[in-house]
């Protein structure tokens, strides 16, 4: 933090703001919040795999009670909004960045309040997206993306494996080899830990200064390439990035909507490194097609027979579709921030050809500077120019060299112009 002597009135009020809202949000922890526990499992696997106990509101309150008082933390970030408006004035960049920051967290403090009830599903879908939603009048929508994707990857199954997708390497071994290489990306100043962990749902997870891998799996080199990416290099890079802010301390945390455009940079660094490969796609759309399942009425069982189906075993099956369903119930909508990996590829993909064709493209390293918002890099930008926030230290190679990437953007509006359609007929004979 630094000393009021030195920073100026301006960055003085923006800094107390932003530190207000890093404390208020401190105790909101979304997914410690949706967890079932593990007396439904055992209840699931006890009856079969054929029915689940009832999880309702009244079973979150009892089960999984919120750690302050929602009303009152509500108050607070309407609070702070009300202080935003009153010192920074009601056309401030840098206010209305923090003033959606206040709405977004008072949302999901809403949401975390409607759990167990269909309410949630209807604030989740504000906050992170629905899989029938539009990205531009006429456009396809997530479920288009995941029914493409799958049947594409149906045509290449097994033609593309090789020993890098073999699952040898022990949760043990993970840890050690994420450790080697991450302490090679961060400088030996940022304390940076990777540890084993049976608290999480998913194989991997990034804190603020540490990487969380399940522990008792087996991985393989592929999987932890992805890992070293997109948990270390971006999450972990962009966590440290914000807490590095000087004054907009705010960019070392993460509101929903930063949410999309964190995971759909981290889905873009795989791909940009030739790090993902289609077992990870299939992962992916999958989680497309369980939300939107779940969104037009599916239940618990029938997303878990889905995911039996795609081949998973009975506790992936099990684990998959409870992060479809946790904060619901197994009867209601599903929780849909697993819509924010490929909402966000798309989002961020698009928002770097657009960048390099109008001539920003010294915008695009501003999206590691901490957790970012698509829509606010503008204002970022004028940030960084009047010195109110410093400019990202930790960068993937990929983005930090914007001369080679604006080269793979400059191509991509052009292929964007060809018919594939009536490519595929031209290229009929080459490709019997």
């Amino acid at each position: 933090m630094p000393n009021g002597e030195f920073l100026g009135e301006y960055e003085q009020v923006i800094h107390e703001l932003s530190e207000r809202i890093v404390a208020a949000q401190k105790p909101i922890r979304i997914l410690d919040a949706l967890k079932w526990d593990s007396s439904v499992e055992e209840y699931f696997y006890k009856h079969k795999c054929k029915k689940l106990p009832v999880i309702d509101s009244e079973y979150y309150q009892q089960k999984n009670p919120l750690s302050f008082d929602p009303v009152k933390k509500i108050q607070e970030f309407r609070d702070i909004d009300r202080s935003i408006r009153r010192k920074l004035g009601q056309y401030s960049g840098v206010g209305s960045i923090m003033q959606r920051m206040c709405y977004e967290y008072s949302r999901v403090v809403e949401m975390l309040m409607a759990r167990g009830t269909a309410a949630f599903t209807n604030i989740s879908q504000e906050l992170y997206g629905s899989s029938q939603d539009a990205f531009h009048v006429g456009a396809p929508t997530l479920k288009d993306l995941a029914t493409l994707v799958s049947n594409t990857l149906a045509n290449i199954k097994d033609q593309v494996k090789t020993d890098a997708d073999e699952q040898i390497y022990t949760s043990e071994q993970a840890v050690a080899m994420l450790s080697d290489v991450l302490g090679a990306y961060f400088s030996d100043k940022e304390n940076i830990r990777v540890e084993l962990s049976d608290g999480i749902i998913a194989d991997a997870a990034a804190g603020a200064d540490r990487i969380k891998i399940h522990k008792g799996l087996k991985f393989s080199l592929r999987e932890i390439r992805t890992f070293e990416i997109h948990e270390g290099w971006v999450h972990l890079g962009t966590t440290l990035n914000g807490m590095a802010q000087p004054i907009c301390t705010f960019l070392s945390k993460g509101a929903p909507s930063s949410t999309v455009t964190q995971e759909g940079l981290a889905i873009i660094t795989e791909i940009f490194t030739f790090s993902s490969y289609p077992g990870r796609l299939r992962r992916l759309t999958n989680r497309i097609n369980a939300v939107n399942m779940a969104e037009e009425g599916a239940n618990f069982f029938d997303v878990y027979e889905f995911y039996r189906d795609q081949g998973l075993d009975s506790n992936d099956s099990y684990q998959s579709t409870m992060r479809v369903f946790r904060g619901s119930s197994p009867d209601l909508g599903p929780y849909t921030k697993d819509l924010s990996y490929s909402k966000g590829f798309i989002l961020i993909y698009n928002y770097m050809r657009l960048a390099v064709q109008r001539g920003l493209v010294k915008r695009i390293p501003l999206l590691f500077v901490g957790k970012t918002t698509l829509e606010d890099l503008h204002i970022l930008a004028d940030l960084l120019d009047e010195g109110i926030i410093a400019p990202p230290k930790y960068v993937p190679p990929q983005f930090s060299d914007i001369a080679a990437l604006s080269a793979w953007m400059v191509y991509s509006l052009f292929l964007n112009r060809l018919d594939l359609r009536r490519l595929a007929l031209d290229f009929k004979g080459i490709l019997q």
